[in-house]
């Protein structure tokens, strides 16, 4: 609690020190001007910089801009994402006009020690502008990142419960390796528990979106050696203007409903005009691309700042709320490992969520609170934030930046999850059920007709060393085109977590003649809480599109009948009591950052970390009470389905620590204005998430937690070309990660756990980025961003579990095998675009990739097509449509192993011999979201 309160004493001495060095004496000219494009339209958002410094701003609707306190004889630098930068003589009544093809000289932010184009800067960074991102219709808010090089997204789970990585960083998934921000801060002070796209929408506030790989991300981004993705959000202009975007859509080719509305207005708040106000979020409405049976998505988010300029600086006050629900898919049963497609009558648009459930579990089962669960709700996220920006120039080449928010954010998700199909004519159904040696007759049935669709006699084994007998009986479950006798695991997961998060960054930059220096310091505190009941109950369904719960009778071999699953189907409700966790995460770090324009054409910059990560955390698991309540909840001896009882376990602790040092190094030659060339060295750090301590304390293994930073050491060259309608940026890479502790968790015979001796990974990644823009003619254009890389597993063990207890467990080493799931990706993208038209044809590749570090098998390439076609009625009003996935592509980016669950989680365990012998088996897959068509109406004004 003290090195918490020191902490935050020295933000608050940091801020008021910036405070007492303001100077407010610096005055100058007024300029105002208009950006427009080459066919004199007006460019919204456009840049607009005093060179040599981080004054400026963003022109409105019209193009306009205004520029106050401006020193006498200033350049100002004039940019838009997309076309050529233009420096003119800070005059007023300007007009000045880009051209398209420019995206080197782009002004860029992040990733960077002090504002400056692309072309002058050491460091791989892209981005994408809001005229870019109105372009498309995204499947998410990171969907739209697979337009960068080097950059995999993988959005196959919809629009949350998603991964992203950079050059190889793929081992810990999610988004481990990268720091996912909005407006320079991170969107989560940690992940783990939930993923940042949980929190993060892409709406018409979108001003750009910034995205830098590896290099100075080891030194500006919190714990994110992988990359920074930031989401900068519009401010107000100097003229009060607004968008409303109106979308309908029918996603799952064609099928399924969605309906969205985007809103943005800004503008000046006095007559000064500095003092400016944006305001904007979204609405929507959908049955998603996956039609469960019922609404997928719906909710939306509400965000504000206010800007208040004067001469010395600025100050930014803003605010959003996010109420959102949504839910991440599961897999679709799938057949052939060459040419995968899904199996029997299953599409790329099935769902395998859960029909609509409505149950209540009782405290008096789980010893906690009382849960009324409702598939309806299926994910809910919901987050209040607020923050302050400040910038002050405080005099003689001395800024102080200063970036505060505190959030509070929610999330509870009640939706089905590790859905794999189980054959109900052998050992491991009864096993999972807690039926195994219930000798008897089981009848399934549909709940609600009551029709039968047959029975399983499970019998005593013949004689000794004998197996347990199952028959089948009459048994006619749906499905069996994919796996006869087989039903749904599908659980019903309770998961709540609160996330209280204050994250503050403040610097401190000085500016020389021909260098300037930064010095930061960057604090979140993270107060996390969940709770969570895994399974709230057990429910089996049919392998179908929108699976139907299914029913089960028992009869002993007495006789005597007994009800297995409620009157909705669910078995064992309560099925694993009530896990609580509460933890405390500090981070702080200390960062130096040194940039050194040797000569006009040679730049030198530096940068240093010092992170330090502290837990402290308590929790308590569940205890079965044995044996069984005779009667249950429900007082009814023959109702099964409610006679499980829990306790708490007495309340533990732990308390853990973890200091690291980052560095980067990097020199940029620009050779002439058409040709630059860069190389940097970065070696980062990487310390776990938060779900890595939660889940080990869960399952009371706290010994073994060792906290230790992975390693992760990165080298690239930049090759940057520039021509008054072309572009092309070359980068090649070499990324080795190492110290990546494989920590395993198996089960003893007396259902404890236990971790095996832990073993460490080390991968490498070569591979080669390249980004080009081609203006071929006034009205026509062509984009391309390619990855073409190669990663190899240097070191790769893992034990294989085979009976429960360690003493038959296996070490497998794999080292010298290709990683998984990483390939060349390509994206092409030809656009026409005149005053009334434009038209884009957006071409992916994701080439071959193999399924998993054994080399088992690879997963295949594929290609997909975005069209998007607009026509612009007048300056204010243009009507857009869209089609994504043209073609109806099934391309696969995940895939489970085959046997059902528990085995379909284990991929890594999924062997070549396990192929060759069982080459037909079925396993699971995640695509691309099917085929779906958008209209969009948009007016300006």
């Amino acid at each position: 609690m003290k090195l918490h309160q020191t902490k935050a004493w020295a933000i608050a001495m940091l801020i008021a020190l910036g405070m007492c060095f303001a100077n407010f004496s610096l005055s100058g000219q007024s300029i105002s001007g208009k950006v427009n494009d080459s066919n004199n339209e007006p460019l919204i958002g456009a840049s607009v910089l005093v060179k040599g410094t981080t004054q400026g701003t963003v022109t409105d609707i019209s193009g306009q801009f205004t520029l106050d306190n401006v020193p006498a004889s200033s350049i100002l630098v004039v940019s838009f994402v997309g076309f050529a930068t233009k420096e003119v003589a800070a005059v007023n009544n300007l007009v000045i006009v880009l051209s398209e093809g420019g995206a080197l000289d782009e002004v860029v932010v992040t990733g960077v020690f002090d504002a400056r184009t692309k072309m002058n800067a050491s460091v791989a960074i892209s981005s994408l502008s809001s005229k870019q991102l109105e372009k498309i219709v995204p499947n998410s808010a990171i969907d739209v990142l697979k337009n960068m090089p080097g950059v995999y997204v993988n959005t196959a789970r919809g629009e949350v419960g998603n991964s992203i990585y950079t050059r190889g960083l793929n081992y810990s998934g999610g988004f481990f390796y990268v720091s996912m921000q909005e407006d320079g801060l991170p969107v989560m002070g940690i992940s783990g528990l939930v993923n940042p796209d949980g929190y993060l929408r892409a709406d018409a506030t979108i001003h750009r979106v910034e995205a830098v790989r590896g290099g100075t991300a080891s030194i500006l981004g919190p714990n994110a050696p992988g990359g920074i993705f930031n989401y900068v959000s519009k401010t107000g202009g100097q003229n009060f203007e607004g968008e409303i975007r109106a979308r309908f859509g029918l996603e799952g080719d064609g099928q399924n409903p969605y309906y969205r509305t985007d809103l943005n207005v800004g503008g000046p708040l006095n007559k000064a005009k500095d003092l400016t106000f944006n305001i904007g979020g979204f609405y929507r409405n959908a049955d998603g691309p996956k039609y469960p049976g019922y609404t997928l998505s719906y909710g939306g988010q509400l965000k504000a700042n206010f800007l208040k300029k004067y001469k010395t600086g600025s100050l930014k006050l803003y605010a959003k709320l996010l109420d959102d629900n949504t839910a991440p898919f599961e897999f679709t049963p799938t057949v052939d490992f060459e040419k995968p497609k899904p199996a029997g009558s299953f599409t790329n648009t099935s769902s395998t969520l859960v029909q609509s459930q409505q149950f209540t579990v009782p405290g008096s089962i789980t010893a906690g609170k009382t849960l009324d669960y409702d598939t309806r709700k299926v994910g809910a996220y919901n987050e209040v934030a607020g923050g302050l920006q400040w910038e002050q120039k405080l005099g003689s080449g001395w800024t102080f930046n200063n970036n505060l928010r505190v959030s509070s954010k929610e999330h509870i998700a009640q939706t089905t999850a590790v859905v794999f199909p189980f054959r109900v004519d052998q050992i491991v159904f009864y096993g999972v059920s807690g039926n195994v040696a219930r000798f008897g007759t089981y009848e399934f049935y549909d709940p609600s007709s009551n029709k039968s669709y047959g029975t399983v006699q499970q019998l005593p084994p013949t004689g000794a060393g004998q197996p347990i007998r199952f028959i089948p009986n009459n048994l006619s479950l749906p499905g069996g085109d994919v796996l006869p006798n087989a039903l749904f695991y599908n659980p019903n997961p309770y998961n709540e977590v609160n996330f209280t998060d204050i994250i503050d960054q403040a610097t401190l930059s000085k500016k020389f003649k021909n260098m300037s220096i930064t010095a930061g310091m960057y604090y979140a505190s993270t107060k996390a809480t969940r709770e969570n009941v895994i399974p709230t109950a057990q429910g089996f369904a049919t392998v179908e599109d929108r699976p139907k719960t299914v029913g089960i009778r028992y009869t002993n071999l007495g006789g005597q009948k007994f009800d297995l699953t409620n009157p909705g189907g669910l078995a064992n409700i309560g099925a694993s009591g009530f896990y609580t966790n509460d933890a405390r995460i500090n981070q702080t770090a200390f960062f130096l950052g040194h940039n050194w324009e040797i000569n006009n054409k040679l730049n030198l910059d530096w940068g240093l970390r010092y992170e330090n990560f502290a837990i402290n955390s308590t929790f308590t698991t569940p205890r079965r009470i044995t044996p069984d309540s005779p009667t249950g909840a429900d007082g009814n001896a023959a109702t099964l389905y409610d006679n499980r009882l829990w306790a708490n376990n007495p309340e533990q602790s732990f308390e853990k620590d973890l200091q690291s040092v980052s560095y980067s190094v990097g020199v940029n030659y620009l050779a002439n204005e058409n040709f630059a060339v860069y190389g940097r060295y970065s070696q980062g750090r990487k310390s776990p998430d938060l779900s890595y301590f939660m889940d080990i304390a869960n399952q009371q293994l706290t010994s073994s937690i060792s906290v230790e930073a992975q390693s992760i050491q990165m080298a690239e060259l930049g090759f940057k070309f520039k021509q008054e309608r072309f572009n092309l940026f070359v980068t090649p890479f070499y990324t080795l990660l190492s110290n990546v502790p494989n920590f395993q968790i198996f089960q003893n015979p007396d259902v404890t756990y236990y971790a095996p001796p832990r073993v460490y990974q080390k991968i490498q990644t070569m591979g080669l980025e390249l980004e080009g823009n081609l203006a071929l003619s006034e009205h026509f254009s062509i984009r391309g961003v390619a990855t073409f890389q190669n990663s190899k597993a240097l070191e790769f063990s893992v034990f294989l579990a085979n009976a429960n207890g360690p003493q038959d467990d296996k070490k497998v080493s794999y080292d010298g095998n290709k990683n998984d799931n990483i390939g060349t990706m390509l994206m092409i993208t030809p656009t026409y675009s005149s005053k009334k038209i434009s038209a884009a044809l957006n071409y992916q590749y994701m080439g071959k990739r193999w399924a998993n570090v054994g080399n088992a098998f690879q997963l295949p390439a594929f290609s997909a097509l975005d069209l998007n076609l607009g026509y612009n009625f007048s300056t204010k009003f243009q009507l857009s449509a869209s089609v994504n996935n043209l073609t109806n592509t099934y391309g696969i980016m995940s895939w489970a192993a085959p046997g059902g669950f528990p085995a379909a989680l284990d991929t890594q365990g999924f062997t070549k011999g396990m192929l060759e012998g069982n080459p037909n088996a079925v396993y699971a897959t995640l695509s691309i979201m099917p085929r779906a068509y958008f209209l969009t109406a948009t007016y300006k004004f």
